[in-house]
């Protein structure tokens, strides 16, 4: 039975994916470019057929963009894996990481990740997104613990109330509101999907 079950993680995926089987994070090819979908709607007017409004991210470069789909429409289904690899650092132009095992470096344009590079410290080890082979995300826990390196003092009184927020720069660099009480070298829980202030860690 061992032997089956390692044969049934190699079968590839479905080579068509309908409007009807989308999911947030599914990679589609729309006329031989490769985007991840972010956000999608089915709609049903009054009059005429369904559609499918979308948000996609563009995983060559990171561009967002939007489109309509009629409903039933079919993708070719991207083949995507994720590989444990550790994240060296950016330079302004590319974000490197090695794999832990081999060695193995590799660069992935920076600009195409930015959203979760806001919430990776260097030398974290991530969940590398290959589609087609080729590294193109990276998949974050919904939240982190970061450490608040930079915000105003909170206000004596304010840790009472409770009531208002401030700026605070992460030690990854991300910027978020958090409570008044919050201060220099506290670790706050974020929300990763919409960069939100949680909790104190």
């Amino acid at each position: 039975m061992a032997g089956a079950a390692g044969h049934r993680s190699r079968t590839l995926r479905p080579m068509a994916i309908s409007t009807n089987q989308f999911k947030n994070g599914n990679h589609i090819e729309v006329e031989g470019v490769i985007f991840k979908i972010l956000e999608f709607q089915h709609v049903k007017p009054g009059k005429g057929g369904a559609f499918v409004r979308t948000k996609l991210r563009r995983v060559s470069d990171g561009a967002v963009i939007d489109r309509t789909f009629r409903a039933g429409e079919r993708f070719r289904s991207v083949r995507s894996e994720s590989r444990k690899m550790q994240f060296l650092y950016a330079d302004g132009g590319e974000a490197h990481f090695m794999d832990t095992g081999s060695y193995d470096q590799l660069a992935v344009p920076e600009q195409a990740i930015a959203d979760a590079l806001r919430f990776t410290r260097a030398s974290d080890e991530v969940d590398l997104l290959f589609i087609d082979g080729q590294p193109s995300d990276i998949q974050l826990p919904s939240a982190v613990d970061l450490e608040v390196t930079e915000t105003d003092p909170g206000l004596r009184g304010d840790t009472a109330s409770g009531g208002g927020t401030k700026p605070a720069t992460l030690e990854t660099g991300a910027q978020v509101q958090v409570p008044l009480f919050v201060n220099v070298g506290d670790k706050v829980r974020v929300d990763t999907r919409n960069g939100e202030y949680v909790s104190r860690a």
